[in-house]
């Protein structure tokens, strides 16, 4: 008798369980053009919000989206740079196949959100800071740039919507946190000691911190009015809303899972339940075919990122194995050759500095000018070896390298090879040359600046044919 009532009660949860997906799947069909809303903050690391426990910064807004919507808590940029970021999330493609693997490169011309979201009948829109070209590529629908305050112009957003004749998918593109930092500010008589990736606990970590924390708070006070005009003038509950930051300000640069893990949350009242959390492994790169599939769009096979609505619809769906970056020192301030590439799996993440000093003699050539910018690269990072390896569930800010553990080789191996599989199917430029430079559009190698201090006979040294071919 006990055993016939537990196994109809079994049965009876089963088919609870499986109208309520039936459910939520049908109210998701129903709103087969929501308004998509995608937030992006600028330089905030993934930790610096009150509710993961930095008690610090007053973060209340995003908060509340956490509190309302899917908190995605294992997604990441492949590149932890303002516009490679946004090119990832604008394509559906990693870097190096969208063209923008640098900072202040163009994207190469490929398909984009404005085309795929205007094929199914949106009206796309962005608002704020851009930090993203060309604009024969991005062919928003309108654009607001940002105020003469950093602020995103919410009240020419506002007077859009009103008068839509189109679903909208809007992107508020904050400047903030990113610097620069004001001197003046509320945090300044406040002791700043909260970092958990560090092993030493200082009560000055870095001169920017309190700066950092006052745009950190005017930025979620500006994510509270976006929220507020979009319950005011759009029906926020059916609509789609995304919020992210593009990378982390501490690991920026770099292939650090500081810079590289990122907050992402989804809010969809109607289809995602409140106050949930995945913990799959999400790329930056998936938003993009998700919130295609959410507008009514097909699969699009040509995207490296994949829609996310299986996990929406089930936790338990598997989705991504690894995750990739890379970092790209060149035309960035100080312009050093130093490129790094790494992949993680669900514990384990490996790195590969393929400019390290250890190696660098195996990357000179015959031109004495490009081989002192790339000595120089790896004498700037004198101190970080060929390869890395990390056991992020024990070490989840890599202090500890395990990449010459004898215990260890085996997994170093496996993604090494998955790592330089990824590189090929990439069309990663370190596959093809030795050890490339590439044309820098602000910050030339050989060029004396306020970032820049090449030795003197070596400036003005660097012609068009020493760096590799680019799209641009």
């Amino acid at each position: 008798m006990k055993l016939r009532m537990a196994t109809t009660y079994k049965n009876q949860l089963l088919i609870l369980l499986f109208s309520l997906s039936i459910n939520a799947f049908a109210q998701y069909a129903s709103h087969s053009k929501p308004n998509i809303f995608i937030y992006i903050a600028d330089d905030q690391n993934s930790w610096d919000y009150e509710i993961f426990g930095n008690s610090q910064v007053k973060t209340q807004n995003f908060d509340r989206l956490v509190k309302e919507g899917l908190l995605f808590s294992n997604a990441y940029t492949t590149q932890a740079v303002c516009a490679p970021s946004r090119s990832q999330l604008f394509t559906g493609l990693y870097p190096m196949k969208n063209g923008c693997f640098a900072n202040h490169l163009p994207v190469r011309n490929v398909k984009d959100i404005n085309d795929f979201m205007s094929e199914l009948g949106y009206e796309v829109v962005l608002a704020g800071k851009g930090h993203i070209k060309p604009n024969s590529v991005f062919n928003w629908t309108r654009y607001f740039p940002t105020n003469s305050d950093r602020g995103i112009p919410i009240n020419k957003v506002e007077d859009y919507i009103a008068n839509a004749q189109k679903p909208l998918c809007i992107i508020f593109s904050s400047d903030l946190p990113h610097g620069p930092f004001p001197k003046s500010n509320d945090y300044n008589d406040k002791p700043l000691d909260y970092d958990p990736t560090s092993k030493r606990v200082s009560s000055n970590i870095g001169a920017y911190k309190a700066g950092y924390y006052q745009n950190i708070e005017d930025d979620n006070a500006q994510l509270g009015r976006v929220l507020h005009m979009l319950e005011t003038v759009s029906d926020l509950d059916e609509s789609v809303f995304v919020y992210i930051s593009d990378h982390g300000l501490k690991g920026k640069w770099s292939v650090r899972e500081t810079g590289l893990k990122i907050p992402m949350v989804f809010r969809w009242p109607k289809v995602i339940a409140p106050n949930t959390t995945n913990d799959k492994l999400v790329s930056i790169v998936d938003i993009l075919p998700t919130i295609v599939e959410v507008s009514g769009g097909k699969k699009i096979e040509s995207l490296d990122g994949k829609s996310l609505m299986p996990m929406i619809q089930n936790s338990n769906t598997s989705f991504r194995d690894y995750i990739f970056g890379i970092a790209t020192r060149q035309n960035i301030q100080k312009c050093y050759v130093f490129p790094s590439r790494s992949v993680r799996d669900h514990r384990y993440k490996y790195v590969v500095n393929y400019n390290a000093k250890e190696v660098v003699q195996d990357n000179l050539g015959s031109n004495e000018h490009i081989n002192y910018f790339i000595e120089r690269g790896a004498n700037k990072f004198n101190e970080v070896p060929y390869e890395e390896l990390y056991d992020l569930e024990a070490d989840p800010y890599e202090h500890v390298n395990l990449a010459k553990e004898e215990s260890f080789l085996s997994i170093k191996q496996k993604l090494s090879n998955v790592l330089n599989d990824w590189m090929i199917s990439q069309n990663d430029i370190l596959v093809q040359y030795k050890m490339p430079i590439i044309k820098p559009t602000l910050h030339p190698l050989d060029r004396p600046s306020k970032w820049n201090n090449p030795k003197k006979e070596y400036q003005f040294t660097l012609f068009s044919n020493d760096y590799i071919p680019s799209h641009y």
